[in-house]
């Protein structure tokens, strides 16, 4: 679940210059690997605030003390800090839901307790509802990618260092069609992405006010732009369609051993490899962690769409919903039904950037299809989780947010947003008490 993709294992140099035709082989050939699903991932990002008053800002010093007390202690998922100071576990690759659910719940019971002795928490939301980004880390990397998300406008700075996910990692899918050939799961998730946009929205404030959008993280990512946050055009084959996508992409950075990192402006991948000088193999390994679509093909599939979660083990639900929509083929098939009529309203635009992702960003389970999906992709993956080897805990806490939330055309963000409202009529009662 690490940034680079390379797996050490190709004979192409690191270091050589590499050519367009070599750059199209090698994406074809390292973005999706085939074989039949049998390992599953989860990325849990998260805010990191005061324990008992979340609404106040943490010093960036108490944050490195906590964050060297958490290197100090054994984890099985590697733990990174994100630009603003959000805290991620990824999880190892895992052969079932419940060893994946079983290790990364471990490990956060283990970095809450080390941030409690700081009076410190882990928050789920989707984006800050209190605080305006800060950045956190000052490295190059960073330093270079906010320069360059500058140039779109303020949503750059926003989604470094005020938002967090939870991102489930499937395997790409079998070679051979059916419901768990890599087209059709490819299909799938651009799909079944929009439903899990509205059914987990959680972020639907900026500074403490509404931003007319349930999911104002998945508008973040859509203002970033279609070069660096967009999906290819959904009507390719994949691989093709991707390596296009690469070699198209605008170049985020040009890393140098000394000094600030080089910005360029409007110059893409293979612009870049048609110069008098190319950039290497390790500049693409480099290019494809600069690239944010909503389905990111890294050898599996990583689904980035779904906001994180309130609660300790809310992000239990997405990470189940998911896997079990996609590694049981009665549960994909039945998904794959749900979800091909919401294909029309996508205007055959690629994803984030049509109609069906932003109505799921901006109304949720309000919009009556995207709700009618959502309940028969829950119900799927309801029946398909004893199949999967899901404990009655994980069933039940599936099946209570299919009542609370999906059936009655809800989503996290809805509860926001009647706390905000509730405060605001008590805040006006006293206003009118005192005059």
């Amino acid at each position: 679940m690490s940034d680079s993709i390379s797996d050490g294992g190709d004979c192409t140099e690191h270091r050589t210059a590499v050519t367009e035709a070599e750059v199209e082989a090698l994406v074809r050939g390292i973005c999706f690997k085939t074989g039949p699903p049998r390992t599953l991932g989860v990325e849990v990002e998260w805010l990191v605030h005061e324990l008992r008053r979340p609404q106040l800002p943490v010093t960036p010093e108490r944050l490195e003390a906590a964050y060297a007390a958490l290197r100090a202690v054994p984890l099985k998922s590697p733990l990174t800090v994100e630009p603003g100071g959000q805290l991620e576990l990824s999880s190892p690759p895992a052969t079932s839901l419940m060893e994946c659910i079983e290790t990364v719940s471990a490990d956060l019971d283990t970095v809450r307790a080390v941030l409690a002795e700081d009076d410190l928490g882990l928050v789920g939301f989707g984006h800050d509802p209190w605080h305006a980004p800060r950045r956190f880390l000052r490295e190059p990397r960073y330093d270079a990618m906010e320069a360059c998300l500058d140039r779109t406008g303020p949503a750059g700075r926003h989604m470094m260092c005020t938002s967090a996910s939870v991102q489930v990692c499937v395997d790409a899918g079998q070679e051979e069609p059916g419901p768990l050939g890599h087209e059709r799961r490819w299909q799938l998730a651009h799909l079944l992405g929009a439903v899990l946009v509205a059914a987990f929205a959680n972020s639907p404030l900026i500074g403490e006010r509404p931003t007319g959008w349930l999911s104002t993280r998945q508008l973040l990512w859509m203002e970033i732009g279609a070069g660096r946050a967009g999906a290819p055009p959904p009507d390719g084959e994949p691989r093709s369609a991707w390596a296009r996508h690469v070699l198209d992409a605008p170049v985020m950075c040009v890393r140098r051993d000394g000094g600030p990192w080089e910005v360029p402006e409007g110059l893409t991948f293979r612009e870049w490899t048609r110069s008098q000088t190319p950039p290497t193999r390790a500049d693409l390994d480099y290019h494809l962690t600069t690239l944010f679509p909503p389905v990111r093909p890294r050898g599996h599939l990583e689904l980035r769409m779904i906001d994180a979660q309130p609660g300790e083990d809310g992000w239990i639900v997405p990470l189940a919903v998911t896997a079990a929509l996609f590694d049981d083929p009665e549960a994909a098939e039945s998904a794959h039904r749900a979800v091909k009529p919401l294909a029309e309203r996508a205007l055959n635009l690629p994803a984030p950037h049509n109609p069906l992702w932003t109505d799921a960003a901006r109304h949720g389970l309000a919009d009556p299809e995207l709700r009618e999906a959502a309940v028969a992709c829950f119900t799927a993956a309801l029946e398909a989780l004893p199949r999967l080897g899901a404990t009655p805990a994980v069933m039940d806490a599936v099946a209570a947010y299919l009542h609370r939330y999906v059936a009655q055309g809800r989503c996290p963000a809805d509860d926001l947003l009647d706390r905000l409202r509730d405060t605001d009529r008590r805040a006006h009662g006293r206003k009118d008490i005192r005059t």
